[in-house]
């Protein structure tokens, strides 16, 4: 814990602080235990954070949401000091591994190692302590297995609980939250949401009383700033301390600074000037660059860094949201030859590097990028990102927090990575690819990148850069570092895992009662109660309006009734006639030969035209190449005619008619007017149509003649009624959507869980309420392909592969291919070829019955990762392994090569404890094999 000694205000008169004393020591004696927690601290507790921990000695659970560095963690370290002190236990969930492991040092520090463990899932130490550091799915393992180290369970800390919104991972969060003992008080630790009130009354309905503790106020102030060139600018004017960038929303007024007004408009002259403006709605093309003008471009980084180092403002994370991106910058940076450090500095580097790095094997430091990483850490710049090997992400997060390494180049994960604050950050972009699309930064993205600005007990204050780009406005900047809106939306979904544990320990109706508590349902069913106070005022408005429109002539529903269906049947017979006049004219084109005389009925080519060509195609649509007796050449379709084309007549035509030729256009000109041929008249044609129509003519006399005979039609203030009749029918309409949507999203939830039993029952997994031998297999199973892998292992898909085989079918259960490298993998030849085919007719069989039941398909199957991980089995190189993925359509760092190796070791655990013994045998090889070299250094 890293805070600034803090000590509370001494001013004021005697009688003041005699006032105050007396309140502490009232204090002191309402929570005595946290006058004990207090004294081991070194500082003294903030507002918010001495809410929380009183929350607690009350008995409550807590929600607490602030900013980034602002201490939140001092109320999950008073959950451990109320356990400790009662004799009970604490559970302290983190998200990540390296969160985790960073607890674990924290704690043990505290409290000693004989009173905190760890587990990871892959690591256990001291599991039994009554502390315990882990991640949030080890906690939900737990759970669901009844661990016997749930007993004296008292307090459990959610560290970082927003990622619950996690696509991927959130819902473990809440299954943790919904099935905690009722006696066990829960700590939720979260960024500033804007929706914590809603997320804590639903923390209030499951899980009992519960205090919520906002704190928006950043322990360090930020400013923010734009950079135009190399020039460096305040976004707002005034530093007022009354309402400054740190302040809540609404507390006062900001203005952009003129000064930097001005510098953008000179620099938007220039670049519009040279021709190199960048993407401004409305006025420029795509990045606003006219034809062969030279593009603009961002300031060198070098010289980014360079003018922040004269600043002051080191250290710095610059955000770049690509991979290769980090890595181009800390090459141009070592290329132009920039030094942030000392001599001495260099050393310390150096000295870290070799401890952290010791059991790196030198046969792999080439293709890991070791010496340029290395000249990089010595300088005083680094890359971080998620394809960097851990080790390396380890060295650089020490390097910074140490302040070693000044200047580092960073993706958006760092935000919601582990504790790692700078002095300032830059923002390159305000735009970055979300996985589908290129979209603008929202300002919960722009608060949670800018929130690592500004180190507690170190900086007076932070500082947020944007470099300016042309097109790019000052106000929108302004509006994103003004705003605190991160909304928390659940991401919660039931799997196949979560229902057979479900129903195993409640039984289905409790199960999808569970479901049904839920954070998404929560949400759901709150904007239910939204559209259902509307569908309610509809009802309403809708009874005033068929009120209002009353005639006393008549009824003026019958009447709009009538004026509706003589509408709709007008539009019908509109679109019948367009239809019948549209198979008239294919069926007529279609039917032309060669010398046919036709009429062209409107447009510049109207006239008689001789045919030289039908042009019929394949399909029977046809374009007749004509020549007109305006001695106009080309091909005709049928949207030049409306109806029929018959053939008035035929003119005689040569072996070969070129139409191109003056010539040929003007003899045929003048044939087709010495042929005798006439265009008939517009009655004429007309009256072709006309006996289709009369059947649809006559109905229409009947409904206007009813429609004259109605009692409202002779109503003086008939179009008064009218008017309140539609809104009164356009009101009955939207309300009957509305009442759908509303009928759709009441247990949608407990729906999808009805789905998903119905299917887990046909497959054999659950038998009613209880689990089949192969359902209890299936609770043990924790991946997003969870069925997909029951079904390999229940059906022999898997028996008899060799570890290699089998690491390669399980990683395409895993892995997914870059969005910058999709889809270009092969599955291999052979034993892994087929057995990846084998695991790919499994997961399609199970998709289809998914789809026909009404359910999400499992995730699809992605094979790029086979041939690496099978070769990485049998013993490969780190080279050889990822030349072999290259070679196979995938091109993966070294970092990711790792992440992935580990998470397919991690489901190859789980399916070594649940597969019959031959495949469970195969399973703990290839777990063995996989674990070497990189691959076992460091946390994941």
């Amino acid at each position: 814990m890293t805070q600034d000694s803090r000590t509370p205000h001494e001013d004021g008169s005697p009688a003041d602080r005699y006032a105050r004393a007396q309140v502490a020591q009232a204090a002191r004696r309402q929570y005595p235990k946290l006058a004990e927690f207090v004294l081991t601290r070194p500082f003294a507790l903030d507002p918010f954070q001495v809410q929380g921990c009183q929350a607690l000695e009350d008995g409550r659970g807590v929600l607490v949401c602030a900013p980034t560095g602002a201490g939140k963690t001092v109320v999950g370290e008073f959950a451990v000091h109320l356990a400790l002190a009662s004799g009970g236990k604490c559970f302290y969930t983190t998200p990540i591994k390296a969160l985790s492991n960073q607890k674990f040092v924290d704690l043990i520090a505290q409290y000693g190692p004989d009173r905190v463990g760890l587990l990871t899932g892959d690591t256990s130490v001291n599991s039994h302590a009554p502390v315990v550091v882990m991640t949030t799915e080890v906690l939900r393992n737990m759970l669901y297995a009844g661990s016997p180290d749930l007993a004296e369970l008292t307090h459990v800390v959610l560290d970082e609980v927003h990622y619950l919104a996690d696509k991927f991972r959130g819902p473990v969060w809440e299954e943790v939250i919904l099935h905690l003992a009722a006696d066990v008080a829960v700590v939720g630790l979260s960024a500033t949401v804007s929706n914590a009130e809603e997320f804590g009354a639903w923390l209030a309905e499951v899980r009992g009383e519960l205090a919520v503790v906002v704190d928006e106020v950043r322990p360090v102030p930020l400013w923010p700033h734009m950079m135009v060139g190399r020039r460096l600018f305040d976004l707002f004017s005034v530093r007022d301390q009354e309402a400054g960038p740190s302040d809540p929303p609404g507390s006062g007024q900001l203005r952009i600074d003129p000064a930097l007004t001005r510098a953008i408009h000179d620099a938007e002259a220039l670049a519009d000037r040279f021709g190199g403006g960048g993407s401004r709605v409305g006025r420029r093309g795509e990045r606003g660059r006219p034809p062969g003008g030279p593009r603009w471009r961002p300031p060198n980084r070098v010289d980014v860094i360079e003018r922040l180092d004269m600043a002051g403002l080191l250290p710095a994370i610059t955000f770049i949201f690509s991979r290769a991106g980090c890595d181009a910058a800390v090459a141009q940076c070592v290329r132009s030859g920039l030094r942030l450090t000392t001599e001495h500095e260099r050393d310390e580097i150096r000295q870290i590097v070799d401890r952290r790095t010791v059991e790196l094997l030198d046969a792999d430091l080439g293709v890991l990028g070791y010496w340029e990483w290395r000249e990089g850490l010595e300088r005083g710049v680094a890359a971080h990102h998620a394809g960097l090997l851990p080790v390396f992400k380890e060295t650089v997060e020490e390097l910074f927090v140490a302040g070693l390494v000044k200047a580092v180049f960073a993706t958006e994960t760092l935000a919601l990575g582990i504790n790692m604050p700078a002095r300032t950050v830059v923002l390159e972009k305000l735009g970055k690819f979300n996985g589908e699309s290129h979209a603008d930064l929202t300002a919960g993205e722009y608060t949670q990148l800018t929130g690592r600005a500004g180190r507690r007990g170190i900086d007076v204050e932070g500082h947020a850069v944007v470099l300016w780009s042309p097109g790019m406005d000052p106000r929108v900047v302004g509006g994103l570092a003004s705003r605190r809106t991160y909304p928390l939306r659940s991401s919660f979904r039931p799997s196949y895992n979560m229902a057979v544990n479900l129903v195993d320990r409640l039984g289905r109706q409790a199960a999808r009662a569970l479901i049904e508590q839920s954070f998404a349902q929560y949400q759901a069913n709150g904007a239910v109660v939204g559209m259902a106070r509307q569908v309610s005022r509809n009802t309403e408005a809708i009874a005033a309006h068929q009120r209002t429109m009353q005639c006393h002539l008549g009824d003026t529903a019958e009447y709009l009734g009538l004026l509706t269906e003589l509408a709709d049947a007008e539009r019908e017979i509109a679109r019948a006639g367009a239809a019948r006049r549209r198979d008239a004219t294919a069926q007529d084109l279609a039917e032309l030969r060669r010398g046919d005389v036709i009429e062209v009925p409107t447009g510049r080519r109207s006239g008689l035209a001789v045919v030289l060509d039908p042009g019929v195609d394949p399909d029977g649509s046809a374009r007749p190449l004509v020549v007109t007796a305006g001695r106009w050449a080309g091909r005709l379709s049928a949207a030049d005619f409306r109806g029929r084309v018959p053939a008035l007549g035929r003119v005689k035509l040569g072996k070969f008619t070129d139409h191109r030729s003056p010539k040929v256009r003007r003899d045929l000109s003048s044939a087709i007017a010495s042929s005798g041929i006439r265009a008939p008249g517009r009655d004429r044609r007309a009256a072709r149509g006309h006996d289709a129509a009369s059947a649809d003519e006559m109905d229409l006399t009947v409904l206007r003649k009813a429609i004259r005979a109605h009692p409202v039609h002779g109503c003086s203030d008939r179009e008064e009624h009218l008017q309140w009749a539609r809104r009164w029918r356009r009101l009955i309409a939207e309300n009957e959507a509305l009442a759908a949507k509303v009928a759709a999203a009441t247990g949608s939830l407990g729906q999808a869980l009805d789905r998903i039993v119905r299917l887990l029952t046909d497959e054999g997994y659950l038998d009613g309420d209880a689990l089949t031998d192969d359902g209890r297999m299936l609770a043990r199973i924790w991946c997003e392909s969870d069925l997909v892998v029951a079904e390999c292992l229940r059906r022999g898909t898997w028996t008899g592969a060799s570890p290699p085989a089998l690491a390669a079918a399980v990683s395409c259960l895993i892995f997914e291919s870059r969005r910058d490298n999709p889809g270009m993998s092969r599955i291999a030849v052979g034993e892994i070829g087929d057995l990846v085919s084998a695991t790919v007719d499994v997961w399609a069989r199970i998709a289809g019955a998914e789809r026909e039941i009404g359910l999400p398909a499992t995730r699809d199957v992605d094979p790029g990762f086979a041939a690496a991980v099978a070769a990485w089995c049998r013993g490969a190189s780190l080279a050889e392994t990822l030349t072999v993925a290259v070679s196979g359509g995938t091109d993966i760092s070294a970092g990711d090569f790792v992440r992935w190796c580990r998470q397919v070791v991690d489901l190859l655990d789980q399916i070594a404890g649940v597969a019959p013994a031959p495949v469970a045998a195969i399973a703990r090889s290839a777990v063995g094999s996989l674990r070497r070299g990189v691959v076992s250094l460091g946390a994941a």
